[in-house]
């Protein structure tokens, strides 16, 4: 297929790459040296961006509004469910909380990705592109190693696609995961161990039956696609927010933001780029624990090598359950340089993290959007977020694919077989107790 649009650049050996053609030809790795991490460029000029920016009054329908600046070369082969075209919303309560529980004024502004019209995570929008980018090469099987909502979010477009999908979990997936990706059609192999021993299995898996298979946090259609949050948040608030909030599994959204930012840096849009935090819940939280060592020893040389790796880890976040995190040699690098932290939340505090929101908002987040969220009452906790910051939370999913999150967030009921034990009550009596596990 004729590429005059975009390529790749190796980002170790500097090697150019005519694209996804000879990229999955060689495996998805350069050519010249063997890695596995590329930039992907545009023979476009990326002024456009700023007019694809400028332009309030068209109705985005999904993330490919920016097809100018996606690795896609014809719009036909294009897959998508709205995904992307979600709104930035400001959370008062939360800003009302900082006020006055610790005398800090913020803005406070969450990515709503449960809105997101294929399955309601932050993966679906890497899970278009892939299967958009499958579908014009003319791929038609694919696999995939996932903590859960990848797994879930791949199957539901590849089927889209007609691409079929074999996906490797790990024992302690969600059932519900599971279920949301056979429900498509797809294959579903749960792997008797950790994340680790799924991503051996599913890469020895692609190896001896020739079938490509994820690039992983770094893989360029995830990136390319997760990029275009940057571009939606200047779009809609017209600015960069000064402070990022994820929880962190492998950490393609910071990749992916800063990747965006460094393609339009000179456009002069924004004035700095975002301190990055990234919270990992207690029961697995490895990057968390690396980087308070490096910390701790002034960040000596090979710091960014030296991380733990946790076998089979215990956590209730089974989407966030990643023991060895291959990615942070490139995502504790970018965090120092932005001034931003790594950090724990207490993962059996999810729950109520849940609850409160959906007191609040309505919103019933996800077990991963309930660690993010978390985090932001932590980093308050830790006095990481300063007068006048605007803050970005990243709210990565809702409770669809967390059936028993959603049963564990019932807190109301009495039971009864008579109306002598009924009584009225004010909803407003409830505020103090969804709030206490978060004071000061």
């Amino acid at each position: 297929m004729e590429n005059n649009k975009y390529f790749f650049v190796c980002r170790t050996c500097g090697e150019k790459i005519a694209g996804f053609g000879p990229w999955f030809a060689h495996q998805q790795q350069c050519p010249a040296c063997g890695s596995k991490w590329v930039d992907v460029r545009y023979q476009n000029d990326p002024a456009g961006i700023q007019q694809l920016i400028a332009d309030k009054n068209t109705r985005v329908e999904s993330f490919f509004h920016y097809f100018d600046y996606l690795p896609l070369i014809n719009r036909n082969n294009i897959i998508t469910s709205g995904e992307g075209a979600i709104p930035v919303e400001r959370w008062a309560f939360l800003e009302e909380f900082a006020q006055h529980y610790f005398g800090t004024n913020l803005t406070v502004l969450v990515y709503r990705n449960d809105l997101n019209g294929g399955t309601g995570t932050f993966k679906d929008v890497a899970a278009a592109m892939a299967a958009s980018v499958l579908k014009e090469y003319g791929i038609r099987e694919y696999c995939v190693a996932s903590t859960g909502n990848i797994a879930t979010a791949f199957a539901f477009y590849l089927a889209k696609a007609g691409i079929s999908l074999s996906v490797f979990i790990p024992q302690d997936a969600l059932k519900s995961n599971e279920a949301g990706v056979s429900c498509f059609g797809q294959r579903v192999y749960r792997i008797k161990g950790d994340y680790a021993l799924a991503k051996k299995i599913c890469a020895e898996f692609s190896k001896k039956y020739n079938i490509p298979m994820s690039g992983g946090n770094i893989d360029p259609a995830r990136v390319e696609a997760k990029k275009t949050q940057v571009f939606e948040w200047l779009r809609q608030l017209g600015y960069i927010p000064d402070v990022y909030i994820q929880s962190l599994a492998g950490g393609t959204g910071p990749i992916a933001i800063d990747k965006a930012l460094n393609d339009i840096r000179h456009l002069g849009l924004f004035t700095k780029d975002p301190r990055y935090i990234l919270v990992q819940p207690s029961g697995c939280n490895p990057m968390t624990v690396a980087w308070e060592k490096a910390k701790a020893t002034a960040y000596p040389d090979g710091w960014t090598q030296d991380f733990p790796i946790f076998n089979s880890p215990q956590t209730r976040i089974p989407t966030l359950a990643n023991g060895n995190p291959q990615t942070y040699p490139i995502l504790a690098p970018l965090v120092h340089k932005t001034n931003g932290e790594f950090i724990t939340f207490d993962e059996n505090l999810h729950v109520e993290v849940s609850r409160l929101v959906a007191y609040e908002t309505g919103i019933k987040a996800g077990p991963a959007a309930a660690i993010a969220v978390g985090g932001f009452f932590q980093s308050l906790q830790q006095g990481l977020l300063q007068n006048g910051e605007r803050v970005m939370i990243n709210l990565g999913e809702g409770t669809d694919r967390a059936p028993d999150l959603l049963e564990e967030m019932i807190y109301t009921t009495i039971e009864t077989d008579n109306v002598a034990n009924c009584s009225p009550f004010h909803r407003e009596t409830l505020r103090s107790k969804l709030y206490k596990p978060f004071l000061p």
